[in-house]
């Protein structure tokens, strides 16, 4: 295909060069942002930000990575993928290194944003020299590993933070960073692509497209991302940015739909194949925040830094590897749905593994449901891209730039939208629980009279004062009762979760076997 590299007969040996690099590649795109967010509230103290400032950091990512590959597919198709990479990663090491010596919360969001773009061109890259190392032959492995290994930079992040915290503030995850970017730099100006076809294919109604469509993305990231915490209905500006994007992109939508050479072909996302096609990817995306949102955040809440969740996070690597090394080896186009059923399978049992969770839970407690969790995270994306792929090619090469701005759409937004969405619910169901727990806390209770009195004694030795242990002990019961809450609301989270893999595994199952058996019709007519 035009933009892509030929696909050659390469010795063993170059094999394994170009699969090292597609990790190196790989990994480079996803650690970067996944180092900051996993040490996001250590930077955002020591830039001295409030939340909601602290909160652009990531979304600035995701406002330019969900909108970059609206032109990434073309530009590579017209420019070649040689001069896009260097040139990419280039802008990447750069930006990364001058953020060692300029601070600020300007400086950082502008990093942040070449991170987002830089990642759209690494999982490209990746892709591609994976696909080296496998050859036509194992094409569809080495999409899934291609694809795949930019999804362990989460946990690889969480497991190396500590080492690189303990070698200086959080500036060495910017050495670290740039001079991960350099070292892909490095590795793809050394061993390039094969040559690939180049053609024409840029419009001047592209751009016009992507000016609508891109702030249209970003205003839609921006909403997610501040929306829990600047809590939806207190600030107006959120509901006209939801008006604007709505705006543009239907602006974007008509301009593409009466077009000969369309950037987006919007009949064909219209067709009830594209939308339950969106609909489950966004749904699995949002079902696989039981881990990034719900288990990780209930043992933060419960006091656990990122040295206490090291062992779970091997864990987590490891079903990971397990899942996309998995779904790799047993893939075929008879197997593609299987695979996604069991991975939704999978989610649910891993929620209902995590409602019992309570104040003395711990990470060795949840190494059961999140291994299961990160095996159907790694088994999940392969099958489901891959469907996708067969589903656009089958129309035309043009149509692929129209799915993979879609699949984009549904896994970058639905990141944000999972912990905008369940936090939300999090934060309504603590207040609920808070306030049914602090009814049942009357001063005539034995129990909460004894509690008070135990609490009082420990605190003697340290506080001479008896008003004002009497206070401590107080603000120490509203404190265990705000943990229960949350507890709580964490479990009712797990619970929804949980339902809803039901109800997206019946819908995926049904509409499977329905297909199915219109299949065996058409071909017994």
């Amino acid at each position: 295909m035009p933009g892509s590299p030929a696909i050659l007969m390469h010795s063993m040996r170059l094999r394994i060069a170009y699969a090292c690099v597609a990790v190196l590649v790989g990994i480079t795109g996803g650690l970067g942002n996944a180092l900051f967010i996993a040490n996001l509230p250590s930077i955002q103290g020591d830039l001295g930000l409030t939340p909601s400032q602290g909160a652009w950091l990531p979304a600035a990512y995701f406002m330019v990575n969900v909108s970059a590959n609206l032109l990434v597919i073309k530009v590579r198709q017209q420019y070649g993928l040689r001069r896009f990479a260097e040139i990419g990663l280039t802008v990447y090491a750069l930006l990364s290194i001058a953020h060692v010596f300029v601070e600020g919360l300007e400086m950082a969001v502008f990093v942040r944003a070449a991170s987002g773009l830089a990642a759209a061109t690494t999982t490209s890259l990746g892709l591609f020299y994976m696909l080296q190392a496998f050859g036509k032959a194992g094409l569809p492995k080495g999409v899934i590993f291609g694809f795949g290994i930019s999804q362990l930079g989460t946990p690889l992040a969480w497991l190396m933070s500590p080492a690189l915290l303990d070698m200086g503030e959080w500036h060495r995850l910017y050495v670290f960073e740039s001079g991960l970017a350099l070292c892909s730099l490095a590795a793809v100006v050394v061993l390039k692509l094969p040559l690939g076809e180049r053609i024409k294919v840029f419009e001047p109604l592209d751009f016009v497209t992507f000016a609508l469509m891109a702030p249209a993305l970003a205003l839609i990231a921006a909403v997610l991302a501040q929306g829990r915490i600047l809590w939806w209905t207190e600030q107006p500006w959120l509901g006209y940015a939801l008006i604007a994007a709505l705006l543009l992109m239907c602006a974007a939508f008509m301009i593409e739909h009466h077009r000969r050479n369309p950037l987006l072909h919007t009949r064909w996302l219209g067709t009830g194949e594209m939308l339950r096609f969106a609909f489950g990817a966004l749904a699995l995306r949002l079902l696989l925040s039981e881990q990034t949102y719900g288990a990780v955040g209930l043992l933060q809440t419960l006091g656990m830094g990122t040295e206490q969740l090291q062992p779970l996070y091997a864990v987590i690597l490891l079903g990971l590897a397990l899942g996309i090394t998995a779904s790799a080896m047993t893939f075929s186009p008879a197997t593609a749905f299987p695979q996604i059923l069991l991975s939704i399978v999978l989610i649910a049992i891993a929620s209902f593994l995590d409602i019992d969770a309570t104040n003395l839970t711990r990470p060795h407690d949840m190494f059961l449901s999140q291994g299961l969790l990160a095996f159907a995270s790694g088994m999940f994306l392969g099958p489901l891209l891959l469907t996708g792929i067969g589903k656009a090619l089958r129309n035309g090469p043009n149509y692929l730039v129209t799915f993979i701005v879609l699949f984009t759409m549904t896994q970058s937004l639905g990141g944000l939208a999972a912990p905008a969405l369940f936090g939300t619910y999090q934060v309504m169901r603590e207040k609920y629980h808070s306030s049914h727990l602090t009814e049942q806390i009357v001063p005539g209770d034995p129990r909460v009279a004894r509690r008070l009195q135990t609490q009082n004694l420990a605190l003697a030795s340290r506080q001479n004062d008896a008003q004002l242990r009497q206070a401590q002990s107080a603000a120490q019961l509203s404190q265990a009762v705000t943990r229960e809450a949350n507890v709580l609301a964490f479990n009712d989270v797990f619970r929804l979760i949980g339902m809803l893999s039901i109800g997206v595994f019946g819908w995926t199952l049904y509409h499977t076997l329905r297909i199915a058996r219109q299949n065996r019709n058409a071909s017994s007519s």
